[in-house]
């Protein structure tokens, strides 16, 4: 008896002479790229150094196209955002030490967004692994030590002959749901050894699946059959496995209404009558969602900004659906199903029959209007103003990025992404500089259409040098800068909390005129003239900024009452 496993493909005669006769000149870099190439990789992201010169000298030899950046955090953002975009693993080439260090905090959102981003630094050369002192330039007692927290798992090269299979088995785990980012390290003197290993023409490049059990799906389905009032918070983990149809037919089948979480935004119609859109930073959203007596939660730990600042606590019974483990139950009891949102979906899907709820769409009204008339109350004419004149600029299919800034804390509730995969942010790890680098990023994956990216003037100099790379590659990004002068949300914290803020405020440049320095037009523009100016740099091929002096204010929040009980 043959089994599918005992079954071996054989080399064709031309595979066979290819092996055995590799071109010259090829050295352990190659490995490195042309197992990218095999998995099916075409984009690189990163920055060259010392020790990844074997690596970088390599590219010139393949197919694959480099964007390299100017800091290696923002290479790291750039590839987060290539991995959201297009769903497979982003690689970054990176070099050992301070380049390997700068990217943790890409890495850290990354995780956090679980963006599949496949980071493969150098290392010492081999002689210096191991936590010997031997002096070599970068060398740390354990660089693999300084991500082991961050990353989904890290893989250390030795030889040559490692190489194929420690990318491909990276490349596996980037991949498998939960998304997230690995580290791959090759010594340096593994890279730049010449190599008479074949050429690598094959991987495996597709992950497990993560399927739910189906002992847990019939008793969701059970549930949510019996449910009188259900709702459903729908968070990335939908976004992320392409679930949003499924979210529908299945909210829609069992007339619950549906909110967002920051991270889901866009995976479920902003004006369908069952959306409560993305007000969960309000208490009359949450208000009603504790008095669901089923809640089904998709895709979402429930974190800090996913559950009003942990002051919303659910009394139904709670069914969580996540595909990291760690997040089951992490902060409410619940029916935990640990599975990719599509397939549990699917399974609720062949089981829950359909159910009838008059009265959805009207609660569903009321809670919104009451979200608007709270707002209202607080004199925020400006700040709405604002977030709809970039709504009408942008293209209902273009992606935008953001940054943590004012108007991005009013995106994550009041700003409709037009569709799943299009609104992301820093909300995961919460860093600053996120929304440039990244926004490069997915122009890279996408060329087809402009992309946004929305920063203050804080966070915008995190990441100015990327101006050069924006104008070096052509990439169709249109910055829209909010300046107010400093950190204008640790303003109004520190104001709120001490009676005035300190080390806030920041000596800024004249952002146009360093726009146009680095050869990107730049314009100014006001609330009044802001869709106009914002149109029309959307519009022009190419990168551009958009500067916008004013300062915004934040909603008031409602978490802190209940907080304080």
């Amino acid at each position: 008896m043959t089994h599918d496993h005992d079954l071996v493909l054989r080399p064709t005669p031309a595979q066979t002479e290819a092996a055995l006769n590799p071109p010259d000149g090829r050295n352990g870099g190659d490995l490195v790229v042309e197992t990218l190439a095999a998995l099916g990789a075409t984009t690189v992201f990163g920055l060259p150094g010392q020790h990844a010169l074997g690596m970088f000298d390599a590219l010139r030899r393949s197919d694959l196209r480099y964007i390299g950046l100017r800091v290696e955090n923002n290479a790291g953002f750039a590839a987060d955002a290539y991995g959201r975009i297009t769903g497979e693993a982003a690689p970054l080439l990176l070099s050992t030490g301070p380049g390997a260090l700068t990217s943790l905090a890409a890495l850290q959102e990354a995780a956090a967004a679980s963006a599949p981003v496949l980071a493969i630094s150098s290392q010492v050369p081999t002689a210096g692994l191991g936590g010997g002192r031997h002096g070599y330039l970068h060398e740390l007692p354990d660089q693999a030590a300084s991500f082991r927290g961050v990353v989904k798992s890290v893989h250390t090269v030795r030889t040559q002959s490692q190489i194929p299979s420690a990318i491909e088995a990276a490349w596996k785990s980037a991949l498998t749901a939960p998304h997230g980012p690995v580290w791959v390290e090759i010594p340096q003197d593994v890279l730049l050894a010449s190599t008479a290993i074949p050429v690598v023409t094959g991987g495996d490049a597709f992950p497990e699946e993560l399927p739910p059990r189906p002992e847990l799906t019939a008793v969701a389905a059970h549930l949510l059959s019996q449910a009188s009032r259900p709702a459903i918070i729908a968070g990335g983990g939908v976004v992320r496995a392409d679930a949003s149809g499924k979210l529908r037919q299945l909210a829609e089948r069992l007339k619950a209404p549906v909110v967002t979480t920051p991270g889901g935004k866009g995976a479920f119609p902003w004006n369908h009558p069952l959306s409560l859109q993305s007000w969960i930073e309000d208490r009359h959203t949450t208000d009603f969602l504790e008095d669901a007596d089923v809640l089904l939660v998709v895709g979402s730990g429930l974190g800090e900004l996913s559950s009003n600042y942990h002051t919303f606590k659910p009394r139904g019974r709670m069914i969580q659906i996540e595909a990291d483990l760690g997040k089951l139950e992490s902060n409410h009891p619940a029916l935990g199903i640990h599975a990719d949102a599509r397939l549990a979906l699917q399974a609720l899907l062949e089981t829950v029959p359909p159910r009838e709820d008059a009265t959805a769409a009207d609660r569903v009204r009321e809670v919104l209007a009451k979200v608007a008339d709270r707002i209202a109350a607080q004199d925020l004419t400006l700040e709405q103003d604002v977030l709809a004149s970039v709504r009408r600029a942008l293209p209902a299919d273009s992606p935008s990025f953001w940054d943590m800034t004012i108007l991005a804390y009013w995106a994550w509730s009041a700003f409709d992404a037009k569709g799943p995969n299009h609104l992301h942010s820093a909300q995961g790890a919460g860093g600053l500089g996120y929304a440039f680098p990244a926004a490069l990023g997915a122009a890279a994956a996408d060329p087809t259409r402009p992309v946004l990216a929305v920063s203050g003037d804080g966070g915008a100099l995190y990441s100015i040098a990327e101006l050069a790379t924006a104008r070096q590659y052509g990439l169709d990004v249109t910055w829209l800068i909010v300046d107010d002068g400093g950190y204008g949300i640790l303003r109004e914290y520190m104001t709120d909390a001490f009676g005035e803020a300190t080390a806030t405020e920041l000596t800024r440049p004249d952002y146009v005129a360093l726009a146009e320095s680095f050869g990107v037009p730049g314009v100014r523009t006001s609330p009044e003239h802001l869709e106009q100016d914002l149109a029309k740099a959307l519009r022009t091929p190419g990168p551009s900024v958009v500067v916008l002096p004013a300062v915004l204010r934040m909603f008031a929040p409602t978490h802190l009452d209940r907080a304080a009980d």
